[in-house]
């Protein structure tokens, strides 16, 4: 089966990039653990801001890991079976996870914290400056 190039339009020049950070979000979407993202207020001019929270309970700081890779924030959690404990029901599960948001040329990641078995990740949008450069025209006879 051919994949259809959804950003084929002959006025989008070098978006293949993005086409390519399309298909892994999609690959990436499982569902667990579950996530808000939002968007926090401005004050004094700063730059938009997000808040990416995760539901991560049971998860001690040591289990989790968030790192920035090729534009990507990647958020992965370890938990091992307790061996020692016999369960006579089992309803949750220690498991691992990966959740990766693939991150606009320019966002910063400012922190995480975790609170109440909630993780927020918050980053920053700067304004991008804008750059209008013109083009020297030579003309050939």
């Amino acid at each position: 089966m051919s994949r259809v190039p959804s950003l084929s339009s002959p006025f989008l020049l070098g978006f293949d990039e993005i086409e390519r950070a399309l298909d892994r979000v999609v690959k990436g979407a499982d569902g667990y653990p579950p996530y808000n993202i939002e968007r926090c207020e401005r004050s004094n001019g700063d730059p938009e801001k997000l808040r990416i929270t995760l539901a991560v309970a049971g998860f001690t700081r040591d289990q989790l890991d968030v790192t920035v890779e090729e534009n990507q924030l990647v958020i992965r959690g370890r938990q091992q079976d307790d061996k020692a404990r016999q369960y006579i029901h089992r309803g949750i599960a220690a498991r691992h996870f990966q959740r990766t948001f693939v991150l606009a040329d320019g966002m910063q990641v400012l922190g995480a914290d975790l609170k109440n078995g909630l993780l927020s990740v918050d980053l920053v949008r700067p304004e991008p400056e804008r750059v209008i450069k013109t083009i020297a025209i030579t003309e050939h006879e």
